[in-house]
């Protein structure tokens, strides 16, 4: 029996569950196929929205911000991945996304963060989440904070907004059919108008693998070996139960199934310097979406573009010290966002890198630990402390032990002091409030090269995927005609973060892509 929806959406994270929610206000029977219970990558994130241009959330907390001014930052961001008229659109209807968001059952505050760091703790809900403030980016756009973190304690954030947003869609009429993998679409006349898939229709087994797939979660990311025994007994489940079925949509297919950083294939493929990032998602960011859409003509861009978070806050007091390539040499201003930092220690410094520390740094990072720390970032830090460091007496001895020529580190350390006593500033224009000489035995050394490691990963996630059509989010073919009915959205097409990404950005660029999907794939049904 062929199933009939108005539109039919491949994946429930948050591209997914906003194209419902928005297709489902305009009247459209929506069905949705996920491969595992919803939620996707986004449930496991920080939830951290990436929004600005005036929001209720930053004026009730004092900040002042324009569209104009937040297109000035992204810009420096995007760098041109998607045009400028795309660009100023999401600016200027940032604040309305947030009111939607709102709208929906998301909940932020305007309780700002007072220190640099890479994820505020609890009592904090809107953070300069990006490079904001860090040079060069702050000499073309006044700072401002604009990630909007969903109120919840920890790193539950993720899962709460997409809890909140999930019960929206389901009382609004939406459909979820979980452990659903679609394999095939069907194609008329060059056009998609349905999909066919595998699904678990048996509610007791479907209970079984969601009690499997929980307690991979979150530890899986950190500890992947873990995680995957679990994904494996998941996968044997559904392999042993799932049926055939097939679904059709007058309106349209929207893929919103994630990115490819599970797919060991691709990732040897197009990762490059970044093939030793922890993995950040789940199993179904495997590529299938992507592949999907090049299965009926689809084109992909930016493949090789990725994201790995080597973090250097919290502490801020870790942001004082200096960050040097395995040649001695300075990586960048350590003060800009972590990602952007990874970036330049990937493809200059061959993703090796230390961070340099003297003991009047070490002390203060150490009794800044409890206040301005989650659990998860206290557990790493631990680590650091403990373990996770080289110690010496001197510089030159320092420099032996992590196997770094001594004379070129002593150059890059000399400079950066001497930047900051003359009052000429520091070399590499890291932000004055952020600068202490390194001058005090003794002396230490954190390794934070790229790695996937239990005690001290890098997590990351690919950028790239299928172009589409910034209009309409339709799949665009390689001679730039669209493809009718087949839509991308999320991780799954190239959209506003696929350059570089900044905490926030990916689940606001999932928002605005899944809502325009989800309203043209809409319109397309009731014609």
């Amino acid at each position: 029996m062929t199933e009939k929806a108005d539109v039919i959406i491949v994946g429930f994270g948050i591209a997914g569950v906003c194209a419902a929610i928005e297709a489902a206000d305009a009247g459209a029977k929506v069905l949705v196929l996920d491969r595992s219970h919803g939620g996707g990558a986004s449930a496991l994130s920080g939830g951290v929205v990436y929004a600005g241009g005036g929001t209720r959330i930053q004026k009730e907390a004092g900040v002042r911000d324009t569209p104009e001014n937040m297109f000035n930052y992204l810009k420096q961001e995007v760098k041109g991945i998607v045009s400028d008229r795309t660009l100023m659109r999401f600016c200027e209807t940032s604040p309305a996304m947030i009111e939607w968001l709102i709208g929906n059952g998301a909940e932020f505050r305007g309780t700002v963060c007072p220190f640099k760091t890479s994820y505020p703790t609890d009592p904090h809900y809107l953070y300069y989440s990006g490079n904001e403030k860090a040079w060069p980016y702050i000499e073309h756009a006044e700072p401002a904070p604009r990630g909007h973190r969903q109120v919840a304690k920890g790193l539950n954030s993720g899962k709460e907004l997409m809890k909140r947003l999930m019960c929206t869609a389901f009382e609004k009429g939406v459909e979820l059919r979980p452990l659903s993998r679609v394999h095939e679409l069907i194609m008329e006349n060059g056009a998609v108008v349905g999909v066919r898939y595998r699904t678990v229709r048996d509610p007791s087994v479907v209970a079984r693998h969601r009690r499997l797939v929980q307690r991979s979660g979150k530890l899986g990311n950190w500890f992947p070996k873990y995680g995957a025994k679990f994904d494996a007994q998941a996968e044997r489940l559904w392999q042993a139960h799932a049926q055939e079925a097939e679904a059709r949509a007058a309106g349209g297919v929207i893929l919103s199934a994630g990115g490819f950083v599970y797919n060991p294939n691709m990732m040897e493929e197009h990762a490059g310097g970044y093939r030793d990032i922890s993995p950040l998602g789940t199993a179904g960011d495997d590529g299938a979406g992507i592949m999907l859409g090049v299965s009926a003509g689809g084109m992909t861009r930016y493949m090789h573009h990725m994201t790995g978070w080597r973090f250097l806050s919290p502490p801020t007091a870790f942001t004082e010290g200096v960050a040097i390539g395995p040649s001695g040499r300075r990586i960048a201003n350590e003060d800009l966002y972590g990602a952007t930092f990874t970036h330049i220690m990937v493809t200059e410094h061959g993703a090796r890198g230390f961070l340099i520390l003297d003991s009047n740094q070490w002390k203060k990072a150490r009794e800044q630990l409890k206040t301005q720390t989650q659990i998860f970032q206290r557990l790493q830090l631990y680590y650091l402390f403990t373990l996770g460091h080289k110690k010496a007496g001197s510089l030159e001895e320092l420099a032996r032990r992590i196997d770094v020529p001594a004379d070129a580190m002593l150059e890059t350390i000399r400079a950066y002091n001497e930047g900051i006593k003359s009052g000429n500033g520091d070399p590499f224009h890291k932000a004055e409030d952020l600068c202490s000489p390194i001058e005090t035995g003794p002396f230490y050394a954190i390794d934070i090269s790229v790695k996937n490691s239990a005690a001290f990963p890098t997590p990351g996630l690919t950028l790239g995927g299928l172009v589409v059509d910034e209009d309409t989010g339709l799949v665009k073919k390689e001679n730039g005609e669209t493809i009718p009915g087949l839509y991308a959205a999320g991780r799954t097409a190239v959209g506003i973060c696929s350059n570089g990404y900044i905490s926030g950005l990916s689940l606001a660029d999932g928002v605005f892509s899944g809502r325009r999907a989800g309203a043209h794939a809409a319109a397309q049904a009731k014609a």
